[in-house]
């Protein structure tokens, strides 16, 4: 018998070889392939060992898992001896199908562990001393000579920053951007790992560093300058080891030197300012001689917070953007329109005199009258200002800042400019996208691209609002509406996991969960008090976000370790939340409402504890994954009561809900709050609503993510397309019908009858109402994770079809492998096409609308087919149903008895 298995990717802790963890027991995965339908395995051997070389010779000198009898090739946590600090070990791993044959060995994987404890630490935190009647201070330069005498077996380099750090070695950049990351610096801070074996040389080596104020010391939210901190500091380890077994260090101490250099300043939130005139060439590599006087840097005295691994994905360049249009305006500027609102900065490049300065502005849209509108920025100052060498052609990005936009004024340029002359820079933080979708409707396509456009803004290092203005903060709120979205376009897995530190690190002694996290000095500050409880630490769909997002990533990629790891944190919160409820009803502190909603007020109490309600049945959820049975029905029963207590303080005889926004009915409804006849009457009230609106939308930030699902799952699929492809205002289609590229923070940013929105809140990339790309996955592609089998291991493939599209195609890249639908529905005959793939060692349930005549080409009824991975199940009336294993399936059912009932 041929083997069936082939291992194609091994992960380690959800990466590919990561260095510098600092998890005891770091979970493995592998994806596994076969031309066999229904190919799954049965057994696995994972062999860990402490080189490469013992692993070749099948030595596990840490770790063999023997032959285990499992089906699992997600989430194996690692069992072997205790790990220790900067060791790196090697694994590798085989499985065997159903049928007992064994695969081949995979190809080996490693990770590496970072430094684990305070005493590991020889280096010391280097800054330079600011300089006085300096607002904005110039970043610091930092740089060691050091001689090595031997050939370089393996090295490795550990650094963090209290702000950011731009790492050299002998003249090459090292890492990431916008490192060690954005968190609580009270709390902890990120350390980054990097291999240079390949980097370092016998003889001198230089290893130099900029620093940035980043969000420690820089421009952060409301709050302006020095939040965390009043300058940077550096942290950095390097060990060196040598082929004859001997090792030394390298760190940051007093032995660097320091000083200023071409960048003036570099602020996230107010640009960068470079005077290319002033850099000291050559100042990272050897052989420098210096032409300005180096200073001993300012050591720093220690640091109480926790130093821990990197969970969060690094932040890169993702993608570069040429401009689609340019033009000159009477003023002499030159405005570039680069097609696309995005995040990141602009490469210029330039030719000129020494001393002249060209200043690149960025903005989102452009007033009526084609100059850049910069009202929604409020203090924010997306400027760069670029003063040149005058040698040549330059070209200049900045550092440490990043801008939303789309197009682009260069201010005082010599010269003519071309569509050459810029370049955007993407950046965001790296996830694979992992969601692909497209339909026979182009402002459906367009719409799916805006909110992947949205995510891509708003995703560096935290979940944030919005990328342009003065606030780009990470709000709970906002995170927990799109989570579902986010994680079918893009592997958020790490991204997420780190954020939900975050919030645990923000969560306050009584529980709560706070608006923002990291904490941007809100809850430090007591801002909530100061401006009448505005922002509050515990406010209704906000805090949620504390038990949501784990439940979301459990969904997904199947992870029970972030459920335990945040369960007491999510009690404490639920619990918070029944000890100040008044006979389980919240009051109305939920301030924020359902955000931005069109005129529909939505009564906050009717909110506060519908939420209650729905955090405390997700508890008892995840309390039942993890066998804590106990709780389960503890939280069970709260919710019951709860449920209860909504339906006597809010549901009228009537069944009408109180406010009578499209809102409270959605959350009624998707959360499980009324009884079955309450539903049938809530879901009548809420298309009354819709319909009377003339088809429109009211719900905000909360309402809108579980709006179309609501409609779907009671039967009113027809109102759900309805207002997916509604054009006028307020819609998603009317905004892309003027021209937008993201998802807008607000339905009336901008109106043919109004013009721009209060500039005082106004983003024009903020994706929160973007949060239907779940239904478009979920219903509408109708590819669904399997809550029982989560992560993808079961899925089930249940497709909406309906309004004007008569074709989808979707895949969605699981841990397993690539989940794909392709459907079609004729017009003229009703004959529903779908062709499915299910990955290697997965399931899945398929739903398919109306009697199924023909699978993979063979014609026959219900029960009639011997397809090999295919077993027929109970059918309905409306949908045929099937399991099946692994493989490409296609199914073809006549529609016409469903169009006549419907």
């Amino acid at each position: 018998m041929t083997v069936s298995l082939t291992i194609v990717q091994c992960l380690t802790e959800y990466a590919n070889n990561p260095l510098g963890i600092d998890v005891s027991r770091p979970r493995l995965f592998w994806r596994l392939e076969s031309s066999d339908r229904s190919a799954a395995q049965a057994f696995y051997q994972i062999m860990v060992a402490s080189s490469q070389e013992l692993l070749e010779q099948g030595v596990a000198d840490r770790w063999d898992s023997g032959r285990v009898a499992s089906d699992q090739s997600i989430h194996i946590a690692y069992a072997g001896e205790t790990l220790r600090s900067e060791q790196t070990y090697y694994w590798k791993v085989r499985v065997w199908d159903t049928h007992g044959e064994a695969s081949a060995w995979s190809q080996t994987a490693y990770w590496s562990m970072g430094l684990l404890s305070r005493a590991d630490w020889k280096a010391k935190w280097i800054g330079r001393k600011s300089e006085k009647g300096v607002d904005m201070q110039p970043p610091p330069y930092l740089r060691k000579s050091f001689q090595l005498t031997k050939a370089v077996k393996r090295a490795f380099v550990y650094a963090t920053a209290l702000g950011l750090y731009d790492l050299r070695l002998n003249g090459s950049r090292i890492g990431a951007l916008f490192a060690p990351g954005w968190t609580d610096y009270e709390t902890r801070v990120q350390v980054q790992a990097y291999e240079i074996t390949d980097q370092l040389t016998v003889g001198e080596n230089v290893f130099g560093a900029i620093l940035g104020d980043g969000w420690y010391a820089g421009t952060v939210g409301f709050l302006g300058e020095n939040v965390y901190g009043e300058r940077p500091f550096l942290l950095l380890q390097a060990r060196v080891e040598y082929f004859d077994g001997t090792s030394e260090r390298i760190v940051s101490d007093s032995s660097w030197q320091a000083a200023k250099g071409a960048i003036l300043y570099s602020d996230l939130i107010k640009g960068e300012a470079y005077d290319a005139r002033l850099e000291p060439t050559g100042w990272d590599q050897s052989g420098y001689q210096a032409e300005v006087a180096w200073e001993v840097p300012d050591v720093r005295t220690g640091y109480n917070g926790l130093l821990v691994g990197t969970v969060e994905p690094p932040v890169r360049i993702m993608q570069v953007l040429k401009p689609v249009s340019f033009r000159r305006t009477e003023a002499g500027t030159f405005i570039y329109d680069m097609g696309q609102n995005m995040v990141g900065w602009t490469e210029l490049t330039v030719s000129g005199v020494a001393g002249h300065q060209v200043t690149v502005s960025h903005a989102e849209m452009l007033n009526p009258d084609g100059s850049l509108y910069l009202d929604n920025l409020r203090v924010a100052v997306q400027q760069d200002h670029y003063v040149l060498k005058g040698i040549g052609e330059e070209r200049y990005e900045p550092h440490f800042t990043f801008h939303g936009f789309r197009y682009v004024e260069l201010i005082g340029y010599p010269g003519e400019p071309d569509l050459a002359t810029i370049a955007g820079k993407v950046v965001h933080s790296d996830m694979a996208e992992t969601g692909r979708l497209e339909t026979n409707d182009s402002m459906v396509n367009r719409l799916h691209a805006n909110i992947t456009w949205g995510q891509r803004g708003n995703f560096l290092s935290v979940p944030t609002d919005c990328p342009q203005r003065d606030e780009r903060l990470g709000w709970t709120g906002d995170a927990q509406i799109f989570a579902r979205t986010a994680a079918y376009n893009m592997n958020v897995s790490r991204f997420f996991s780190k954020y939900m530190q975050d919030i645990l690190d923000c969560q306050q002694p009584s529980g709560a969960f706070t608006d923002v996290a990291p904490d941007a000095g809100w809850i430090r500050h007591k801002m909530w008090n100061a401006n009448l409880n505005w922002f509050a630490p515990d406010n209704a769909g906000w805090g949620d976000a504390g038990v949501i997002i784990p439940w979301t990533l459990y969904v997904m990629y199947g992870d029970t370790r972030i459920l335990e790891t945040n369960y007491k944190a999510m009690a404490d919160w639920v619990n918070y939340l029944r000890d100040n409820s008044e006979d389980y009803v919240r009051p109305d502190y939920a301030n924020y409402g359902d955000w931005l909603s069109i005129d529909a007020d939505t009564p906050k109490e009717v909110l506060a504890t519908a939420y209650f309600a729905y955090s405390t049945q997700l508890l008892a959820k995840i309390a039942g994954v993890l066998g804590r049975k106990d709780d389960q029905i503890q939280y069970e029963t709260l919710f019951a009561a709860i449920a209860q207590a909504f339906r006597d303080a809010f549901v009228g005889s009537d069944g009408r809900i109180h406010g009578e926004t499209q809102a409270v009915y959605v959350l009624s409804l998707q959360f499980n709050l009324l009884t079955d006849e309450q539903n049938k009457l809530a879901i009548e009230y809420l298309t009354t609503d819709i319909r009377t609106r003339g088809d429109r939308l009211s719900t905000g930030f909360l309402g809108v993510g579980y709006l179309l699902p609501a409609l779907t799952e009671h039967r009113k699929l027809d109102v759900a397309y309805t207002l997916l492809t509604q054009e006028e205002f307020p819609s998603w289609m009317y905004s892309i019908k003027h021209g937008a590229t993201t998802i807008w923070e607000r339905w009336d940013g901008w109106t043919e009858h109004k013009g721009f929105q209060t500039p005082s809140m106004n983003s024009f990339n903020h994706y929160s109402l973007g949060s239907v790309g779940e239904w478009m996955f979920r219903y509408m592609a109708g590819i669904e994770a399997d809550p029982a089998a989560p992560g993808f291991k079961h899925t089930i493939i249940r497709p909406r079809p309906g309004g004007s599209l008569d074709r989808v195609k979707a895949s969605y890249d699981s841990l397993y492998g690539t989940i794909e639908v392709a459907w079609h529905l004729s017009a003229s005959s009703s004959v529903f096409r779908i062709e499915v793939t299910i990955p290697v060692n997965s399931t899945a349930t398929i739903y398919v609308p109306g009697r199924v005549y023909a699978i993979d080409g063979v014609k026959g009824t219900s029960g009639s087919w011997e397809i090999e991975g295919c077993q027929p199940l109970e059918s309905t009336e409306d949908e045929s149903c099937f399991k099946l294993g692994a493989g490409r399936y296609i199914f073809e059912s006549d529609l016409l008895a469903v169009q006549a009932s419907v």
